[in-house]
């Protein structure tokens, strides 16, 4: 697949087939994730895999995804959750534990937001389809999950081979976007 091409055909997919994945495709899309640039190359992101559908009925919950049904919805219907997580304290730090940048510790986020678009690309070249959520309970899954001390969850990713093809929304135009100084 040509990469322009994965960018612009890439959409959030809240629809999938009632098919596992096989753990060595994740694998493989989490190996092609890891290629994403990160702060002095920190490479703070980490994948947790929920694909046992005991646990997936456990964070498909209203408590879990603070009152936002579509949320509970997508996990309860995915063959598969990624919890994505970040280490927290290395990116955007120095060795003695000061700030960068100005952003402080806000540049961990935008790594995560790197790595996860990287994660999802690298999902749609398998023909997986893939959405990023953000409206969820970050305690009460770190619990379900026991999230190894010193991560913290950055982002839900619900993955699963596609049962719908969402239309493009409309983008803004380069003018819109653009500003030259």
């Amino acid at each position: 697949m040509d990469l322009i091409q994965g960018i612009k055909e890439r959409r959030s997919v809240r629809k999938f087939k009632d098919t596992p994945i096989p753990r060595e495709i994740i694998r493989e899309i989490v190996e092609i994730a890891s290629y994403a640039p990160s702060w002095k190359n920190t490479q703070t992101a980490r994948y947790i895999v929920v694909d046992d559908k005991e646990l997936l009925k456990k964070i498909a919950t209203e408590e879990c995804m603070m009152g936002f049904a579509h949320n509970v919805t997508i996990i309860a219907k995915a063959p598969a959750l990624v919890i994505q997580t970040i280490v927290k304290g290395r990116s955007g730090y120095e060795k003695d534990g000061s700030f960068s940048t100005s952003k402080e510790d806000k540049w961990e986020v935008f790594d995560a937001g790197i790595a996860a678009q990287t994660f999802c690309l690298g999902a749609h070249a398998k023909g997986l389809g893939t959405v990023i959520m953000g409206i969820f309970d970050e305690k009460k899954i770190g619990e379900i999950i026991e999230l190894p001390q010193g991560q913290q969850i950055a982002a839900l990713i619900a993955i699963g081979y596609p049962d719908e093809k969402p239309k493009a929304p409309a983008r803004k135009t380069p003018e819109e976007l653009l500003t030259f100084l």
